[in-house]
C-alpha cells in the first residue's frame, strides 16, 4: 500500500536569512547606511599606508689612525683650537654643530587633541549592544552594564598605554642622541690621539643598545596605537598614523591622593564592589529564595553528614581520596541540592568580588605611592645630581663623560616616573571598573622606579 505525505507548508525564513536578503535587495542603500564597515570589509578600498621610520643604525667600524707624527700633532692642535673656541669645549661645540645640521622644522598638531571622553564616544558608535534599551528586563540591562563597565575599561587602559608609548618613544629617542653625542665625541677623541679604540668600542655597545631601546619603543609605540584605533573603529592606515598626532603629549599629573577626595576606604570600598556587581543582587535573592524552601532539619542533616565526611579524611596530609556521603536520601533530595548550590555559587562570586576589590585598592594606593615617590624622590635626585656634574664640569672639576653619563642617568629616571605613572592611572582605570560592575582583571607588574631600567648603561 502506497503511503502518501502531506507537503509541510514552507517555513517561514530565519531572522539572519531575512536580514542577509534585505542587506542583498537593499544594495547602495546599505552601503549608505554605514559605508566604514563596508570599506573596512571590501579588500578592494584603496589603502595608502604610511612607511616605517627607524633611527639610523650607529657604525661599528672605528676612525682610520694618522699615519705618521706629524698628520697626528695636526690633527690634534686643529681638534684643541676647535674645541677652544667653547666655553664649555666638546660639548658646545657637539651641540652648536647639531643646531646647524638641524633643519627640519617643529612639526605642529593638525588635529586637536583626543582624550579619553572623546575615544569613548567614537568607540561607542561601532558597539549597538553597549547601549540598553527601553524594553530590555533586569537581567539583559545587568549584562549590559557589565559589558559597558568591561568596554570603558579596556579602552582606557589602552588609550592610557598608547599615550605613554608615545612619550617613551620621544624619551628614548633623547637617550639615543645623547648617546651618540659619546661616541661622536668618542671617535674624535680616537682620531686626536687621546683615546684608544677600545674604548671608542665600549662607547660605540652604549649606542647600539640605546638604538634598541629607541626601536622597541617605536615598536610598543606602534602596537598599542593600532590597538586603540581598533577599539575605536579605525581601518584607514592613514586614519591610524594620525591618531599619534591626535593624543596628548602625556598623561595627567598625578593626584594628591589615590581617588578624587578623600576616597572610600578599604571597608567603604570593598561593600561598593559587592554592591556594584548587577548580578549579584539577583543571586542573594535567588539563593535567599531557595534557602527558604529547605527545613532546619534538612540542612542539620547535611550539615551533619558533611562534618562527618570531613572528619573520615586522613589528618596524615594524604588528600588523594575525596570525602565521601553514604546518605541517598540527602543526594536524592532537588530543593537540598538547589538550595546548596545556589549558596555555594554565590559564596564564590561575593568572594571574588571581595578579593578583587581589596587587590585592587591596594594596587591604587601602592601605584600612586610609587609613582609619586619615582617623580618627586628618584628624579628630583637625578636632575639635582646632573645640574651638580654640569657646575663642576664648568669648575673643571668633571669631564665631558661625567657630564653625558649624568644626561643619561637623569632621562633613565624620568622613564622609570613615566612608567610608575603609567601603572597608577592603570590601576586606578580598573579600581573604577570594578565600582562600574565590571569583572576583575589581572593586574601587570609594576615598572621599577630605580631610573635604570630602560636606558643603556652609562660609559665613562
Amino acid at each position: 500500500m502506497t503511503s502518501f505525505r502531506r507537503p509541510s507548508p514552507p517555513r517561514p525564513p530565519s531572522v539572519r536569512a531575512a536580514l542577509f536578503i534585505a542587506c542583498a535587495l537593499a544594495g547602495p542603500a546599505a552601503h549608505a547606511q554605514n559605508p566604514a564597515a563596508f570599506d573596512a570589509a571590501d579588500p578592494a578600498s584603496p589603502v595608502t599606508t604610511p612607511s616605517l621610520v627607524l633611527p639610523p643604525m650607529g657604525r661599528a667600524d672605528t676612525p682610520a689612525l694618522p699615519g705618521d707624527l706629524a698628520s697626528a700633532r695636526a690633527i690634534w692642535q686643529r681638534a684643541n683650537q676647535r674645541v677652544a673656541e667653547f666655553p664649555r669645549g666638546h660639548a658646545d661645540l657637539l651641540r652648536q654643530e647639531s643646531s646647524q645640521a638641524s633643519e627640519a622644522p617643529a612639526t605642529s598638531r593638525r588635529d586637536q587633541t583626543l582624550n579619553f571622553a572623546q575615544a569613548l564616544k567614537l568607540s561607542l558608535r561601532h558597539r549597538p549592544a553597549l547601549f540598553t534599551h527601553a524594553d530590555m528586563n533586569p537581567l539583559a540591562r545587568a549584562q549590559v552594564q557589565v559589558a559597558y563597565a568591561s568596554h570603558v575599561r579596556d579602552l582606557q587602559r589602552a588609550w592610557i598605554d598608547a599615550v605613554v608609548s608615545r612619550q617613551r618613544e620621544r624619551l628614548l629617542d633623547e637617550v639615543l642622541e645623547a648617546t651618540r653625542t659619546g661616541t661622536e665625541l668618542g671617535r674624535r677623541m680616537v682620531v686626536a690621539g687621546n683615546w684608544s679604540q677600545a674604548r671608542q668600542m665600549r662607547e660605540q655597545l652604549i649606542e647600539a643598545s640605546a638604538w634598541q631601546a629607541s626601536v622597541n619603543a617605536r615598536d610598543a609605540s606602534l602596537r598599542s596605537r593600532e590597538h586603540l584605533a581598533s577599539l575605536l573603529g579605525l581601518w584607514d592606515a592613514q586614519a591610524v598614523a594620525r591618531l599619534g598626532d591626535q593624543l596628548p603629549d602625556s598623561l595627567p599629573a598625578l593626584p594628591a591622593t589615590p581617588w578624587p577626595g578623600h576616597g572610600p576606604g578599604a571597608a567603604e570600598g570593598e561593600a561598593m564592589v559587592v554592591r556594584s556587581h548587577p548580578t549579584m543582587a539577583q543571586a542573594r535573592l535567588l539563593a535567599a529564595r531557595d534557602a527558604s524552601a529547605l527545613s532546619a532539619a534538612r540542612r542539620q542533616a547535611w550539615d551533619g553528614a558533611v562534618d562527618a565526611a570531613l572528619d573520615a579524611v586522613p589528618s596524615d596530609g594524604d588528600a588523594s581520596t575525596p570525602p565521601h556521603i553514604d546518605n541517598l536520601s540527602l543526594l536524592r533530595d532537588t530543593t537540598l541540592a538547589r538550595a546548596l548550590n545556589a549558596e555555594a555559587e554565590l559564596l564564590q562570586q561575593a568572594t571574588a568580588r571581595r578579593t578583587a576589590a581589596r587587590q585592587a585598592w591596594a594596587a591604587l594606593q601602592l601605584r600612586h605611592a610609587s609613582a609619586l615617590h619615582a617623580q618627586d624622590v628618584v628624579a628630583q635626585l637625578q636632575a639635582s645630581l646632573e645640574q651638580e656634574t654640569l657646575l663642576r664640569y664648568n669648575g673643571m672639576l668633571q669631564g665631558t663623560w661625567d657630564l653625558l653619563a649624568s644626561a643619561r642617568d637623569r632621562m633613565a629616571s624620568l622613564d622609570a616616573a613615566l612608567q610608575a605613572r603609567q601603572a597608577y592611572w592603570l590601576a586606578r582605570a580598573d579600581w573604577q571598573a570594578l565600582l562600574s560592575g565590571a569583572d576583575a582583571t589581572t593586574s601587570t607588574e609594576a615598572p621599577s622606579s630605580s631610573g635604570k631600567g630602560s636606558a643603556p648603561a652609562a660609559g665613562h
